[in-house]
């Protein structure tokens, strides 16, 4: 099963902004949920700060916030902890 430690944070490079740009916006006020994915998941964080944590909880967490280009991975079962309301370009495949 992926881990906290299978998801890839980085900086996009220009071409990779430029496609998720044309992709859906999802927004979400500070809260905390779980979310299991069933695909990979691919975003452009474009406000806001994010923590997501192993589930079950465990002690490994990834934070990222505006102008990370986020990756996660089929599988991967998480608890996102929303600390500053989050404005994202996603894409599942």
């Amino acid at each position: 099963m992926p881990r906290v430690k299978d998801v890839i944070v980085k900086k996009p490079t220009d071409e990779e902004a430029s496609v998720c740009s044309a992709w859906p916006i999802w927004t979400c006020e500070p809260s905390t949920f779980d979310w299991d994915y069933t695909e990979t998941e691919t975003c452009l964080i474009l406000e806001g700060k994010v923590t997501v944590t192993d589930r079950p909880a465990g002690a490994d967490s990834v934070t990222f916030g505006p102008g990370d280009l986020v990756i996660f991975p089929v599988g991967f079962r998480c608890i996102w902890n929303v600390e500053e309301a989050v404005r994202k370009h996603y894409n599942f495949s």
